[in-house]
């Protein structure tokens, strides 16, 4: 999701992260054997628990493929879970390697909080979900209307320019969690719920009667999400970014989880023996095993899969590929080649 940590707090923690040196996060991983990856407090498809405890979620599975890259095995996570104001400091003081949580990459972000975006593994826009007992189509028909809206997020600063924009009015109601938000709306005290549309088809499933509410068609703002690094260690931001590059290529070249291990006995294909490490680069510039890409898509899968299951048709949220289909597919996921 969007939120936006107050940079003066983040300017505070600069002492702490002087103590976080270049190329010292994948030894100190390796050294404590797993990767502590700050998650949301809860929000399914992306990142949630079960019952047992076990986490799961299209944001959790970036977390695992780390894993999987450098130890081989895609459980060896901890997870740290975060609200919107704590993800940063997290990062920032070293108390997690990586934040994998539905977070925007803004310039702000970017340029004034210490932060790499290592890529983008949801792209997501603000939404709108209402009652369907409230009787409106669009968007354009809520002026006047209170929101419920979670503190400290860029969805605050979009809800008031789409309205200033529209020379419509609005009453923000705020909540520090995104459950809070939800249950309030569920109680009726406000007329719509605002985020990221694909956290209001995430909580639209939480209602006890998730039929009686809608999302609106309009999309009011750009909501690109992806995993997140401290600056400074060039080694741990490529390893991060090129573990969800290698689940996007993989699905580009029709590797998944069930055929890895008999592609990388037969393939003659290029790409796939790049991918594979059976030939090319291989890990030698992540430092890392020449397998490192299979075993992400042999205990993770590739994108598609991680998907699909987490939050497309074969979810409970069912949200469409859309913007997330492959470039060569309509969409706009892309991932530079291995070669």
């Amino acid at each position: 999701m969007k939120k936006i940590h107050a940079i003066a707090s983040v300017v505070a923690l600069c002492a702490a992260v002087g103590t976080v040196q270049a190329g010292s996060t994948l030894d100190a991983v390796k050294k404590k054997g797993f990767v502590q990856c700050g998650v949301s407090t809860g929000l399914p498809g992306f990142s949630s628990a079960d019952d047992q405890g076990n986490w799961k979620g299209l944001d959790v599975d970036v977390c695992r493929a780390v894993a999987a890259a450098v130890f081989g095995d895609a459980d060896k996570v901890k997870y740290s879970p975060l609200t919107a104001k704590e993800r940063f400091t997290a990062l920032q003081s070293g108390e997690i390697d990586m934040l994998s949580r539905n977070t925007t990459w803004t310039l702000t972000r970017d340029t004034s909080l210490g932060l790499n975006f290592a890529g983008v593994n949801y792209y997501d826009g603000q939404g709108f979900l209402v009652q369907k007992s409230l009787g409106v189509k669009s968007a354009l028909e809520l002026d006047g209307a209170s929101f419920c809206i979670q503190a400290g997020t860029t969805t605050e600063l979009n809800l008031a320019d789409y309205f200033r924009a529209n020379k419509m009015s609005y009453t923000p109601i705020t909540f520090d969690k995104s459950d809070e938000t939800v249950k309030a709306f569920e109680a009726g005290r406000c007329d719509a719920l605002t985020s990221d549309q694909s956290q209001l088809y995430a909580l639209r499933i939480q209602l006890k009667n998730p039929d009686a509410a809608m999302v609106l068609p309009e999309v009011i703002s750009k909501e690109p999400l992806g995993p997140v690094v401290r600056q400074g260690d060039d080694d741990w931001f490529n390893i991060v970014r090129w573990s969800l590059f290698a689940m996007l290529n993989a699905e580009e070249l029709g590797v998944n989880s069930k055929n890895v291990d008999k592609l990388a006995a037969s393939s003659k294909d290029p790409g796939i023996r790049r991918l594979l490490g059976l030939e090319g680069i291989k890990g030698k510039g992540l430092g890392l095993p020449d397998n490192w890409a299979a075993r992400i898509i042999k205990q993770v899968g590739n994108y598609s899969e991680a998907f699909e299951r987490n939050v497309g048709m074969g979810s409970d949220l069912k949200i469409a590929r859309g913007l997330n289909a492959l470039w060569s597919k309509g969409g706009i996921q892309y991932a530079p080649p291995i070669r």
